[in-house]
């Protein structure tokens, strides 16, 4: 097998133990003696919402909300495609029917609700006194800025009157469950989709330390809303959660583990540095570039035929005007320093199939990627310095495109050497 093909075969077998249809339902719970509603946010909330009704016996009626193009026929769930990163008015809409459809619920009724990564985008209904366009402004500055994820939502809970326990507050007393596809390092619940079922050990200052930290110019209603600080989020104890429980059902890390095990029995060595990494794109691809030749030189840490397999969510502080996506940054910055070392071969790809807004889900390197592109007049450290790592790996034809994949467990990387 060529080393693209055991490379994109290692991300299939990694996106493949995250599909809704093989992680969720042996986590369903029993049906309540009263109601069941589903309700879910995320890029994988239509495929769960599809499991749940596949796997349910009993009646029950629900709403969720996924980005555009990653929907899937429901018969009793509505789906409702929305706006990502950003949100729009589709998920502002479907935001204040989740919230109206907990409302007046027993303690005899059940709420699901289904989580993945994306849900904090498509979950928008702003705390009052802030417009749609205010968290579209705010959201903007922050993904640009190279933020981590959770900073990113500790912002966005205390914008929102439906993030960070929230929900299941309003839901009260009603059984509610949150059943979520972690995709963000550490599988912290409260950070996956900004848990709007789940207690907040954020504060109104850490969200504006967050601001004040990365130098974002919010508009002045938002400033407004985080110093006045009076409607915090629900925290541990509050007993409007009391009835609250969370499941992880799928994670970044057996999605590692899944792709070293079929590695393994292809006759590679497998070395998985975490699931959990963090750090600008490119920082991050000097030192797995390093580990890389360090096996390749001297047989430290394990000697070829070796994969060197990662996850976690990098961040690109945006400088430039090309098109990007942090995954093929990565492997950019990860091609010059390597500098075309022979027999190293890597990918990098999201697991939903989306590198940040663009149509691909990563992309591939070779040995030889830095050699074709300047046969065809490309500057290699030009296109990462405008941040246009897209448009390099487009012109290798190297993109790796999938389509969305209905499931997100956050970034996966390979590093191949032969």
């Amino acid at each position: 097998m060529s080393p693209a093909a055991l490379l994109r075969e290692m991300f299939a077998q990694a996106v493949a133990t995250a599909l809704p249809a093989r992680s969720l339902p042996d986590f369903l719970p029993a049906p309540p003696q009263g109601r069941t509603v589903v309700i879910g946010a995320g890029k994988a909330a239509a495929s769960m919402a599809q499991v749940v009704e596949a796997h349910w016996p009993g009646p029950l009626t629900g709403l969720v909300v996924t980005r555009t193009g990653h929907g899937a026929a429901c018969s009793r769930i509505r789906v409702v495609e929305a706006g990502h990163p950003l949100p729009d008015a589709d998920g502002l809409a479907a935001a204040a029917a989740i919230f109206d459809m907990v409302g007046g619920l027993t303690a005899d009724d059940l709420v699901l609700f289904l989580a993945s990564g994306g849900g904090s985008a498509l979950l928008a209904l702003p705390a009052p006194g802030i417009s749609l366009a205010d968290k579209r402004a705010v959201g903007a500055a922050l993904l640009g800025s190279g933020a981590a994820i959770a900073d990113i939502n500790c912002v966005r809970k205390h914008l929102s009157s439906i993030k960070g326990g929230r929900l299941a507050a309003a839901a009260f007393p009603a059984r509610f469950v949150t059943l979520a596809i972690s995709d963000v390092p550490g599988d912290d619940p409260s950070t996956i989709a900004s848990g709007p079922g789940i207690a907040d050990p954020t504060s109104f200052a850490d969200a504006r330390a967050v601001l004040d930290r990365r130098a974002i110019k919010a508009p002045d209603a938002v400033r407004r809303h985080l110093a006045d600080a009076h409607d915090e989020t629900p925290k541990p104890g509050d007993p409007r959660l009391a009835r609250a429980e969370t499941f992880i059902v799928a994670t970044p890390l057996a999605s590692l583990l899944a792709a070293a095990r079929w590695a393994e029995g292809q006759g590679l060595r497998t070395l998985v540095l975490g699931d959990s990494i963090e750090g600008e794109a490119r920082e991050v691809a000097k030192v797995m570039a390093g580990i890389a030749l360090s096996a390749r030189r001297h047989g430290q840490p394990l000697a070829p035929p070796l994969a060197i397999l990662s996850g976690g969510e990098t961040t690109v502080t945006v400088r430039g005007s090309g098109r990007g996506g942090r995954n093929a940054e990565f492997l950019l910055a990860l091609a010059l320093a390597l500098d075309g070392a022979p027999d190293i071969h890597a990918i990098a790809c999201d697991t939903d199939g989306i590198d940040g807004s663009e149509d691909n889900a990563g992309a591939i390197l070779t040995p030889d990627s830095l050699t074709r592109a300047r046969a065809l007049g490309l500057d290699p450290a030009a296109r990462l310095d405008d941040n246009d790592a897209y448009g390099f790996f487009a012109a290798l034809n190297d993109l790796v495109v999938t389509g969305p994949t209905r499931t997100n467990v956050n970034d996966f990387r390979a590093i191949l050497i032969r």
